[in-house]
Formats: C-alpha cells, sequence, structure tokens
C-alpha cells in the first residue's frame, strides 16, 4: 500500500484545534471546562426523557425559536438556534467571511475563534488586550479594514473575566462601518452584575449591522447538550442557516431549553450563588497577592505567564484541574468544596512564582 499522503488544506493542517478542558480523577474538581457544577432541574431530566430519539428533531427549532423570539421582542426569522452557541458562530463566519476577508477579534479570547475562521477560509486579525487583559476596542476599531467582514467582541470575555462597558461597545459601533458585522458574544452574560456591562438585550434593536450570541451550556446548565441561539436581522440569520448543519440541535436539547426558560428564576438564582461565590475567591486572591482581573464571567483568571505549565501542576496536585492556556490558567467556579482546595493550591503557586523570575503578574 502507498505511504503517500492525500491533499489537505494547508491553512488547516497548521491551525491548532479546540482542545476540551481535561478530565478529572474522581477525587479531583474539575474546574477547566465551566461548566455548571449544579444537577439538572428535574424537569429538564423529565423533557428528555419524554424525547422520542428515533424521530429526527425539527430542524427548525420552531418551538423554540418562538420562546426566544417572544424573550427578546423580534420575529423568528431574526432567531438562528445552533448546537451550541459557537455553532451558530461558525455559521456566521462562514456566512460573511471567505479566502481573502478578515475577521478581528480580542487575543487573548476564546480560543475557538481562530479555528473557525480558519475553516470558513478567512484571516484574523487578533488584537492584543490591554494591560489589565480587557478588549481594546480603540485599537480593534483602527484594526477594521476594507477587507474585514467580521468583528467579534467578547464579554465577558473568555478566559480572562473582563468585561466591555455599554459606553465603550456604543463608541466602538460607532466607529465600525456598517457594512462590517459585529457579533457580540455573551456566553456568559447571565454571570455579569456590574450595572455598565453591555448587555445585549438593550441594543437588539438600535444596530442594523449586530448579531447576539446566547448559550444555555453556562447559567443554565445544559453544557451537555449543545444548544445556544443568535439574534440578529432576518438575512443574516438566513444566511447562517445556509451553512449549518441540517438537524444539529437535537430534539433533547431543545425540550431542556424551553422547560429552562420556564423555570429561569429558579436557575438564576444559582447564577446568583455563583457569582457571589465568584466574587469571594477573587478577593481571596487578591488577598494573596495575586493580579488578577475583576472577574464577570463564572472563572477566574490566574495570569501564570511562563510558569503556567508549573502552576497547573501544583493546582493538579492539589486535585484542581484548570484551563492551562499560553499566558495562564483559567479556573471555573465549581462547587463550594472546590474553593478551600483552589485557594491553598493558588497560594502555594503565588508563594513559589514570588521566589523566581517569571512574567506572571502579581502585586
Amino acid at each position: 500500500m502507498s505511504a503517500s499522503r492525500v491533499r489537505l488544506r494547508a491553512d488547516i493542517e497548521n491551525s491548532v484545534p479546540y482542545r476540551q478542558g481535561k478530565p478529572a480523577a474522581a477525587d479531583a474538581f474539575k474546574l477547566s471546562s465551566n461548566e455548571n457544577p449544579y444537577e439538572p432541574l428535574p424537569a429538564v431530566v423529565a423533557a428528555i426523557a419524554d424525547s422520542p430519539i428515533n424521530r429526527y428533531p425539527d430542524g427548525a427549532a420552531t418551538k423554540l425559536r418562538e420562546r426566544l423570539a417572544q424573550r427578546w421582542g423580534v420575529t423568528v426569522g431574526e432567531v438562528q438556534v445552533g448546537a451550541g452557541s459557537v455553532s451558530v458562530l461558525a455559521q456566521v463566519i462562514s456566512a460573511t467571511s471567505a479566502a481573502g476577508d478578515e475577521v478581528v477579534y480580542a487575543w487573548r479570547s476564546f480560543e475557538a475563534y481562530p479555528g473557525l475562521v480558519a475553516v470558513a477560509g478567512a484571516t484574523s486579525v487578533q488584537v492584543p488586550n490591554t494591560a489589565d487583559h480587557r478588549h481594546d476596542l480603540p485599537a480593534m476599531a483602527a484594526a477594521i479594514t476594507d477587507r474585514t467582514r467580521l468583528a467579534i467582541v467578547c464579554s465577558p470575555n473568555n478566559p480572562t473575566g473582563a468585561m466591555v462597558t455599554r459606553a465603550e461597545f456604543e463608541a466602538f459601533m460607532a466607529a465600525v462601518p456598517s457594512s462590517v458585522l459585529v457579533v457580540l458574544d455573551e456566553a456568559y452574560a447571565e454571570f455579569a452584575t456590574d450595572a455598565e456591562a453591555v448587555n445585549g438585550a438593550d441594543l437588539v434593536h438600535r444596530y442594523s449591522n449586530l448579531v447576539i450570541l446566547r448559550t444555555f451550556s453556562k447559567a443554565y446548565g445544559l453544557a451537555g447538550l449543545r444548544i445556544g441561539y443568535a439574534i440578529g436581522p432576518e438575512y443574516v440569520m438566513d444566511a447562517a442557516r445556509v451553512t449549518a448543519i441540517p438537524l444539529a440541535v437535537t430534539d433533547q436539547a431543545q425540550r431542556a431549553a424551553i422547560v429552562s426558560l420556564d423555570s429561569e428564576q429558579q436557575l438564576l438564582e444559582r447564577v446568583t450563588r455563583l457569582s457571589l461565590l465568584r466574587d469571594e475567591v477573587w478577593r481571596a486572591l487578591l488577598a494573596q497577592g495575586w493580579d488578577v482581573p475583576r472577574p464577570h464571567g463564572n472563572f477566574v483568571w490566574l495570569p501564570t505567564g511562563d510558569q503556567t505549565e508549573r502552576a497547573a501542576e501544583v493546582l493538579a496536585a492539589h486535585g484542581i484541574v484548570s484551563r492551562a492556556l499560553v499566558e495562564g490558567l483559567r479556573v471555573s467556579i465549581g462547587e463550594e468544596a472546590s474553593v478551600e482546595k483552589l485557594l491553598k493550591a493558588a497560594q502555594e503557586v503565588v508563594s513559589e512564582l514570588r521566589t523566581q523570575p517569571s512574567t506572571a503578574t502579581l502585586d
């Protein structure tokens, strides 16, 4: 048999695939994937159990789109549902951008962005975050050229946890040409408690070139069912539907999302508890000497620099599985029982980093 290789796209072969957070051993806490630690609601479990899995789902997710349209005050045509908000983002990127086109986004931000842009054949334009780990929106606006088709704003930003304020976002939108689509990725919006944070719900009717992304994975605890959605101009959503994989959103996911909307108050009470715990962890990290950006999602960002691998090992030794990226560690807010282990490990890391040269950021 010949040992020759088939020809693949060079840009895809040279891209790094998205890597899921590491699994955890039985005695460890998996804080690497920003999952909601609470068990599913009984009503959600019941809805899934009633799903006829021998039948195809409603490919248009009609009932869910009708509920979301009513909630957002838009038409059903202005709602698109996908297998997670990242799936809808992939559809939007493919609908807007191809070879020769550019997609602008902050870096570091969600690590799936580069791969999604590469798959579409477009070019990523990564704009560095500010020194305090926030989007540099003026620099992002300045990076837009006549080749730009899409700009992505992630707030709260994954993985740094920083938010974009409404005033900052409005200034950005004023600087972006109306022919360039802007995606506001709000996967963690429900955890943002700052009154100044941008909120897509307040902007949905204001801009003709804006798409808002939301997910049921985080606040609603449906990560394993993979379901998210977008709100945007109907012709843009129609184009996204053209690029979508047919029947990708399961009936179970659609049923669970509808029940979650029915049970939203109960779920948001859980979000409140997680947000309060997140703030407690953040304040404790500051007291230890960490220069940690204020978190607005369901995770904290530890800027460990070139000591990231070693820091991840220390956390793992304490039973905390974190998400190790190039510049630092992202640690989800999980079960309350994980906090003591996390803070003990973080104290050991910060003490160790103080004793050796490093690019990590400490007070």
